[in-house]
């Protein structure tokens, strides 16, 4: 009987890590700081956190409205907060009248326009090389930053693909360079895809060359492919985190006299597609490079890039 027992509580707790593990753990931390978030509410309110009712995230909704939160932050914290329950083993009904009808005369009320960051494009990407080159500071630095920034943009990374890069995911061909994603947002189960970045005719802004500097410089030849510094130049092993790559584009758009406050990491992923549908690339093309597997974001940044090219204004003869 106690050999049963036993059994048991072991699956129970290998249950529970097959739970846990089927999210990735970015996913995990943003459903635990979204939690963080309401259980704080609830606190300062004498709400019970968990289990709760709908009609407390109801309130917690209306809450976060009325601190102008996005509707995007409000879908996604109701859905941490009905996640954590389900690992917790509790029931929350999302999809209660009281939630669902609130968010709905929320949405009505505040509208559901959602301003994103803004795409870094060639010209701003350019730019920011070229502070980068001009930095009195030493050499490795800059082959690191150039290339972190170049990459990002021209393989349309997401920023937690661009530090998650190690040196064997690499592989210089003639053509240029084969990149191997292990795992993305998009691919949870590590089926892997491979990003192909071919030589750039400008040598200044080549992301192939700019990398193969780094790796020369840096003599990195395992391991995390960017990582941080020690105090000086001195390199350490330790994996950069992805919000760097949002403070890089920050602190050189500021140094280029550029308002950075609207960009962010995600803009070397937008800019790539925004400035790949400028040039007519085909969406097929830059889904394969972006790893998108709907159409409805790419076709956003299609129809951004076509404002003023495909604009009836133009057939306006003043």
């Amino acid at each position: 009987m106690n050999d049963i027992i036993t059994d048991i509580k072991a699956l129970q707790e290998e249950t529970l890590l097959n739970l846990q593990s089927s999210k990735a753990s970015n996913t995990v931390r943003a459903y635990k700081s979204d939690f963080k978030d309401f259980g704080l509410f609830c606190a300062q309110n004498g709400f019970k956190t968990i289990p709760t009712e709908p009609k407390i995230v109801s309130l917690y909704l209306t809450h976060l409205s009325t601190k102008d939160a996005k509707m995007s932050t409000l879908k996604r914290r109701l859905v941490s907060i009905g996640v954590i329950h389900k690992l917790k083993g509790y029931y929350l009904d999302t999809k209660h009248p009281a939630i669902i009808e609130n968010i709905m005369g929320i949405k009505r009320r505040k509208g559901s326009i959602q301003k994103g960051k803004k795409p870094l494009l060639i010209s701003a990407l350019k730019v920011i090389i070229d502070v980068i080159d001009q930095q009195k500071k030493e050499e490795i630095k800059k082959l690191r930053d150039r290339s972190i920034i170049l990459i990002g943009f021209s393989g349309g990374f997401r920023r937690n693909e661009i530090v998650s890069l190690d040196y064997d995911d690499l592989d210089f061909v003639p053509e240029g360079l084969k990149i191997n994603i292990r795992r993305s947002k998009t691919d949870q189960f590590g089926e892997g895809s491979i990003k192909a970045l071919p030589y750039f005719d400008n040598t200044q802004y080549c992301p192939v060359i700019s990398l193969k500097n780094w790796i020369d410089i840096s003599k990195i030849n395992s391991g995390s492919l960017f990582r941080r510094f020690a105090k000086g130049s001195k390199l350490t092993n330790n994996r950069l985190t992805d919000q760097t790559v949002a403070l890089l584009i920050k602190e050189y758009l500021k140094l280029a006299g550029i308002e950075s406050k609207n960009y962010s990491g995600h803009s070397l992923r937008s800019g790539f597609a925004t400035s790949a549908a400028e040039s007519g690339a085909e969406e097929r093309s830059i889904m394969a490079m972006t790893g998108h597997k709907s159409t409805q974001m790419v076709r956003r940044y299609i129809k951004e890039a076509n404002l003023f090219k495909n604009n009836a204004l133009n057939k306006i003869k003043i």
